[in-house]
């Protein structure tokens, strides 16, 4: 992969996948934001990922929604306990609270999981491995054309 996302994306994408908010479809899916007011659509040939959402769209790394769906089609780890734990976080609202500082919003949601007892030593050790996978996947990323 050319352009790696900020390793905090990958938690991103186990909220999405814990929450429900990834529907799979043949060649495509559908995302839906943490706050539920935007919806992405991840399309796919072989090894061509394309999406609308920002990080993708404009920055050139794949987001959230194209690593929960890599995650989905089994070419990534997943722990649907770890994706359990994940769910509810209210990201878009973290990001910028933290003034999009990712490494401060994930810092806050795993101490807040921590403070109510739970783990979250599988939950970084996951994403730690997703994120040197990501690194050697052989696939390409871009920008999805925007419905006019």
């Amino acid at each position: 992969m050319k352009k790696l996302p900020p390793e905090e994306k990958v938690y991103e994408a186990f909220s999405a996948i814990g929450d429900g908010r990834v529907e799979m479809h043949d060649g495509f899916a559908v995302v839906r934001s943490s706050d539920g007011s935007r919806q992405y659509t991840v399309e796919w040939d072989e090894n061509k990922y394309t999406s609308d959402d920002s990080a993708t769209f404009w920055q050139g790394y794949p987001g959230y929604p194209v690593i929960a769906v890599l995650m989905l089609e089994g070419r990534l780890p997943l722990d649907e306990d770890v994706c359990r734990k994940m769910k509810g976080v209210a990201w878009k609202s973290l990001n910028d609270a933290h003034k999009r500082n990712y490494r401060a919003a994930l810092e806050e949601v795993l101490s807040g999981l921590e403070s109510r007892g739970i783990g979250t030593s599988d939950i970084r050790k996951l994403a730690d491995q997703i994120n040197e996978q990501l690194a050697l996947l052989d696939i390409e990323t871009g920008r999805k054309k925007k419905k006019k």
